[in-house]
C-alpha cells in the first residue's frame, strides 16, 4: 500500500499522464517522419485502422477534429501517398468512402514491429487485473478528452 494521499496520488496520476502524452505525441512525430508522413496522417492511418469499415470523409474529420476542407486534404494527400483509396459507396453513389490501402502496409507494421514490441514489454509483469484498470483507465481518458476537445471547439 502507499503512503501516499488520495490527492498526492491523483495528482501522480495525472502528471504522469500528462508526460505520457507528451511522450507519445513526439513518437508519433518521429514515427511519422520516419514513414514521411505528417504526423496527423499517420494518426488518421491509425484510427481508420481501428475502425470496423470504410468512413466517408465527414466521418474522418469527426475521427481527427479537422474541419471537413482539412480532412478533404488529408484524404487527398493519404491517397497520394498510396495509403488510402476512395470507393463510392454501393448504398448511396453520392457518398464517397475511404478505405486504407495494402500497398504500404508491410511498410508500416514493420516500422511499427520494434515499438510494439517495446510496448508490449512495457506491460509486462501486470497482472490480468492490473491489465483491467488500465485499461478502464485508459478508456475513460479517452472519453474525457473527446468531451474536452468538442468543450474546446464549441466555446
Amino acid at each position: 500500500m502507499s503512503n501516499r494521499t488520495r490527492n498526492e496520488l491523483v495528482r501522480a496520476v495525472t502528471t504522469t499522464a500528462r508526460r505520457h502524452h507528451a511522450a507519445y505525441t513526439l513518437f508519433n512525430q518521429a514515427m511519422a517522419e520516419h514513414l514521411g508522413l505528417h504526423p496527423t496522417d499517420l494518426q488518421c492511418v491509425s484510427l481508420l485502422a481501428l475502425e470496423p469499415g470504410p468512413r466517408t470523409t465527414g466521418e474522418i474529420a469527426e475521427l481527427t477534429g479537422l474541419t471537413s476542407g482539412s480532412a478533404t486534404r488529408l484524404v487527398d494527400r493519404l491517397t497520394k501517398a498510396g495509403l488510402a483509396e476512395r470507393h463510392t459507396d454501393t448504398h448511396d453513389r453520392r457518398k464517397m468512402l475511404v478505405t486504407l490501402t495494402r500497398g504500404r502496409t508491410p511498410e508500416i507494421e514493420a516500422a511499427w514491429d520494434t515499438p510494439g514490441k517495446a510496448f508490449d514489454q512495457a506491460l509486462e509483469g501486470f497482472t490480468d487485473d492490473e491489465l483491467t484498470v488500465i485499461e478502464r483507465y485508459l478508456r475513460r481518458t479517452t472519453d474525457v478528452g473527446i468531451e474536452q476537445t468538442a468543450r474546446l471547439r464549441t466555446g
